[in-house]
């Protein structure tokens, strides 16, 4: 009887790295997951990697290894990747070429807009929008059945968004992702005197007019830039993740105001929706890619 294969999918998140294997059929399914300090060098990752192949060479062939970064990959070239600048220029097929297997690469909304496409949120829907809004601001478009990359791999990047026409601009982040991602809200707490962000979610939903003053602009800012993408895309739903779409009962309210406000009566109606996947989205998206190949983005 011939083996079933299976995929290695790796995450590789600005502070950590995640590996888990699955087999083909059932890519959701990951089983061996560990976790470790993000590497210092692209050699520790070859070396890791590689060695994690080897351990696992006697369980089932290897069909292809999955990829998701935090940052732009074209193909399978990682260009920039802020938190891990050793990445920038290095092509990961060639990084893993000893594996044999061929190597799909994406970033991490990308690929967690794949997970819930085929398995998740968004299963059957073939034009969806997701935000994953975290420390910053992920986002991604699924148009026409397929993952929309851009010439250069940054299409859709909505955390570069503005509303602001007098914003000065900055190199590292977008004017969203200033208004409304992880580090804005944790901002936004301590101008309120509280610890962090989670205190000023949690002051929110008590009614605390300081932090649901707070709360509102936030919400405000992603409505206003999220009307401008579903007014461009026209999508069937919009899939919220991360850790910051857990407020979703006191952004939700401000978010579809500023939506209704600054769309036409025919698009208000866009439904907003959880992803599935929670955290595991990016990792379980790695694992479908790695079985997909190459063309992974083509989710229809």
């Amino acid at each position: 009887m011939t083996e079933t294969p299976q995929v290695l999918a790796l995450d590789l998140g600005g502070t950590s790295l995640r590996a888990g294997f699955a087999i083909v059929d059932a890519p959701a399914e990951l089983a061996a997951v560990e976790r470790w300090p993000a590497p210092e060098s692209a050699c520790a990752l070859r070396d890791r990697i590689l060695a994690l192949v080897a351990a696992r060479a006697g369980s089932a062939p290897l069909a292809g290894i999955g990829i998701t970064i935090p940052g732009l990959v074209e193909g399978t070239v990682s260009r920039w990747v802020p938190n891990l600048p050793f990445l920038d220029g290095v092509d990961l097929a060639e990084l893993f070429g000893e594996a044999g297997v061929p190597v799909a690469a994406g970033n991490d909304a990308q690929m967690a807009l794949l997970a819930e496409a085929r398995l998740g949120a968004a299963s059957g829907l073939d034009d969806a929008i997701l935000l994953a809004i975290g420390t910053g601001i992920g986002s991604s478009v699924l148009a026409g059945g397929r993952i929309v990359r851009g010439g250069r791999g940054a299409a859709c990047s909505f955390g570069w968004a503005s509303a602001d026409v007098a914003d000065p601009g900055e190199d590292r982040s977008g004017w969203l992702e200033r208004q409304a991602a992880g580090r804005a809200l944790d901002r936004l707490g301590r101008d309120a005197g509280l610890a962090d962000g989670a205190a000023l979610i949690s002051a929110a939903r008590t009614g605390d007019p300081v932090a649901s003053l707070a709360i509102h602009q936030v919400g405000a800012a992603l409505g206003t830039t999220l009307a401008g993408a579903v007014a461009l895309l026209d999508p069937q739903a919009v899939l919220l993740a991360g850790g910051v779409s857990d407020a979703i009962d006191v952004l939700g309210p401000p978010l579809r105001a500023a939506l209704t406000r600054n769309l036409p009566p025919h698009l208000r109606s866009i439904e907003i929706r959880p992803g599935q996947f929670g955290p595991r989205a990016g990792l379980v998206g790695a694992a479908v890619a790695a079985g997909l190949g190459p063309e992974w983005w083509r989710v229809r």
